[in-house]
């Protein structure tokens, strides 16, 4: 694939408002949540899987779909993707039912998979000089960050003037004009596949396993913990699972290769970014519909809300993790930013029923915005920092994966244990605000459980000569593109 200078640039921008459609679907739902659980009926816990639908397939399929650009070409990829995603989005813009609605996020979190992983293979195609790369990914840095922000803010905008239906139709023009400009602007890199496997049964495998166990946790509050539906669905999830590891020992191409895992690093960093995705994922998805129906938020002031901590989340991430693990190394900063975590979400765990934004919501958001901010990129390179240069995108997909499905996982989880004791709270004569306040202290307080193990897998983690050079490397960069 070659380009011109300008032309690059211009592909690079484009591909980031591809991108920056993926991201701001993941925070621009949170806002609406309320919303759409009032319009579609749904129950408390059974809400989660408008989440969850679209994090268990984008996690499922992330590695695959890096693995079907590979083959079949980045450009035709991209643009599938990107008509799945754009098609699913005006789906669950039009749902009337949450099976619908539930559905159309689990095929846009498909062609959200796509388009992430297969844009992140054409930036680093297209910019192959270490400078031009550090700018480029400094770019897609940056612009992932400000998604965050822009979605939360957005998704209030549109939910207040609107509906909640319209943050799904605003992807459609985007889409559709990412899809003209990519045509024009990529040239077409198809490739041969001839001689090459894909692992789909392991793909599928894995995301069915996860399904079902996040099925049987959001249920399993109303149907029993111990009844047969709850039991059995967690017995197929295992089975699943077996089979899924049973295939990737076994076939050609696996999309998660095991022998990766004998490398302590990959195996804590894997841990770590679970345990991290549950809390925060069920941070983010509780805390909203904290201030809107404990607090009285209106989606617009839910969103404003978030602002604070969210710009802190982006700019930590993009001026002060880098310079922490250049002067701390990797171990640090990720125990600092997991400590920050639980402070934040202790801190919301007190939060009373006519609690106050400036007292109770601001300093957990900003505990949350700088623990978040930091702590990704150490556990990124602590998960390359065993691995041969030649396996760190691998090994960096990997630990992407296991985040995505520890973040469904953990919500299924918190979600589930607010549903359990809001209804406790209730039967034992609290009325309707205290038991739902009581419902997301108990489910804040397993998250900042979370973060504690994380903190002590975190311990684990050695560093290395390859880490160190991982490490090294955005310096380096960044001083040849200053030169």
């Amino acid at each position: 694939m070659t380009l011109d200078a300008r032309k690059r640039w211009i592909a690079l921008m484009i591909l980031c408002l591809g991108d920056l459609m993926i991201v701001l679907d993941s925070t621009i739902v949170n806002v609406a949540l309320p919303s759409i659980q009032a319009d579609l009926g749904f129950s408390q816990a059974s809400l989660a899987w408008v989440v969850n639908a679209y994090i268990l397939t984008f996690g499922g399929f992330l590695l695959l779909g890096g693995r079907l650009g590979d083959l079949y070409g980045h450009r035709r990829l991209f643009l599938i993707g990107l008509t799945i995603f754009t098609v699913a989005s005006l789906a669950c813009g039009l749902s009337g039912s949450k099976a619908s609605l539930i559905g159309a996020r689990a095929v846009q979190g498909f062609g959200g998979a796509i388009v992430s992983v297969v844009a992140l293979s054409l930036i680093m195609i297209m910019f192959t000089e270490p400078a031009e790369r550090a700018k480029a990914m400094g770019t897609v840095g940056f612009v992932l960050s400000g998604g965050g922000v822009v979605g939360v803010l957005l998704g209030g905008i549109l939910t207040d003037l609107l509906s909640w239906h319209w943050i799904f139709f605003v992807n459609i023009p985007v889409g559709i004009a990412v899809f003209a400009l990519c045509r024009s602007l990529l040239p077409d890199d198809r490739v041969s596949g001839a001689g090459r496997r894909l692992d789909i049964a392991g793909a599928v495998t894995v995301t069915a396993a996860l399904m079902l166990a996040v099925y049987a946790i959001v249920n399993g509050n109303a149907k029993g913990w111990t009844s047969g539906q709850t039991t059995g669905l967690l017995a197929a999830a295992l089975v699943l699972l077996a089979v899924f590891l049973a295939i990737e020992s076994r076939v050609e191409a696996p999309l998660m290769p095991l022998g990766l895992f004998r490398f302590r690093n990959v195996s804590t960093a894997n841990v770590v970014g679970i345990l991290l995705a549950g809390a925060m994922f069920g941070w983010f998805f509780l805390s909203a519909l904290y201030l809107q129906q404990v607090l009285g938020y209106s989606p617009l002031q839910v969103g404003f809300a978030f602002l604070p901590g969210t710009l802190l989340w982006g700019a930590s991430s993009y001026w002060l993790s880098g310079q922490l693990v250049m002067r701390f190394g990797i171990k640090k900063p990720i125990v600092a930013g997991l400590s920050l975590f639980v402070i934040g979400l202790l801190l919301f765990a007190r939060a009373p029923v006519d609690g106050s934004f400036a007292m109770d919501v601001l300093p957990s958001m900003l505990f949350m915005g700088l623990g978040g901010g930091i702590t990704f990129n150490p556990i990124l390179l602590a998960a390359m920092g065993d691995v041969a240069p030649t396996e760190a995108g691998l090994a960096s997909g990997i630990v992407n994966t296991s985040f995505m499905m520890g973040g469904a996982l953990g919500l299924a989880v918190l979600a589930s244990l607010a549903a359990s004791r809001t209804d406790s709270l209730r039967s034992s004569g609290h009325d309707t605000l205290s038991a739902l306040t009581g419902g997301y202290h108990a489910a804040f307080v397993a998250g900042a459980a979370f973060a504690v193990v994380a903190i002590l897998g975190a311990l684990l983690i050695h560093t290395t000569p390859a880490m160190a050079a991982h490490a090294a490397q955005p310096e380096a960069e960044a001083e040849s593109a200053a030169a």
